[in-house]
């Protein structure tokens, strides 16, 4: 993979805080070190703090405001000294930067962190630039969630960054069925829009599904190993930094 800024008419290092994920933490930490080789390839300058935790999503979408104010609290007293914060996830992303200012009703600093929060691949592409050649090992297909769809207006970067080599779903705004606890609430209905997914995805001839956000990637994974006719199933990070 070949991967270069455009010019930014400056040489600027911002200063970029890497909200991990707990997924990606817990289950897929290679996604979080792809992520920060990227960002320094972006010319950043990158910090991981330690104090970072959950983003809140689950307290919140639970009705467990309390709990959802607090951790939120927490992670803006952990990233509001950086330029940027940028999350390889749309999930995560879309909560610091929509749901934040909702949680603690307009407050100052939650409206300035939400302002300067990216998703990975749109950061790349619309703040730093980036073009990429990037060739998947594999025929591939693109997923994209649900919340970088709408709630951070991510759709043609990924596959810039791609460089156009995957093939497109012929549903591909339709939500595979995880929505966090929707998956588990409601698991008839998530496991019939899995297959859904997942049947779109075989359709295309593909070989690897490449997405945005671990949680989907993982619950259509989960999926595919119980039927048995699994595709290999990567974060586009790890497929940019050649992890793949």
């Amino acid at each position: 993979m070949t991967v270069r800024p455009r010019p930014q008419g400056a040489n600027a290092k911002p200063r970029v805080g890497l909200f991990v994920t707990c997924l990606v933490d817990l289950v897929r930490p290679r996604v979080g070190f792809a992520a920060v080789k990227l960002l320094e390839q972006a010319g950043c300058d990158v910090v991981v703090p330690r104090a970072q935790t959950c983003c809140g999503q689950p307290a919140w979408n639970a009705g467990a405001d309390a709990d959802a104010q607090a951790i939120a609290r927490q992670v803006i007293d952990a990233f509001s000294g950086f330029d940027y914060v940028v999350a390889p996830s749309g999930s995560c992303a879309g909560m610091i930067k929509r749901h934040y200012p909702e949680v603690l009703a307009g407050d100052a600093r939650a409206l300035a962190l939400a302002a300067k929060t990216y998703e990975l691949t749109k950061f790349l592409v619309d703040v730093r630039g980036m073009v990429a050649i990037a060739v998947p090992r594999l025929k591939a297909c693109y997923h994209d969630s649900c919340s970088s769809l709408r709630e951070n207006g991510v759709r043609e970067q990924p596959r810039e960054l791609l460089g156009g080599a995957v093939s497109e779903l012929a549903d591909r705004d339709v939500c595979c069925g995880f929505g966090g606890l929707f998956s588990v609430k409601y698991p008839d209905i998530s496991e019939r829009m899995a297959d859904d997914k997942i049947a779109d995805a075989r359709a295309t001839g593909a070989e690897m599904m490449i997405g945005g956000d671990l949680g989907c990637l993982l619950h259509l994974e989960g999926r595919m190993r119980r039927q048995g006719k699994p595709l290999a199933v990567r974060h586009i990070a790890e497929v940019l930094a050649g992890e793949e």
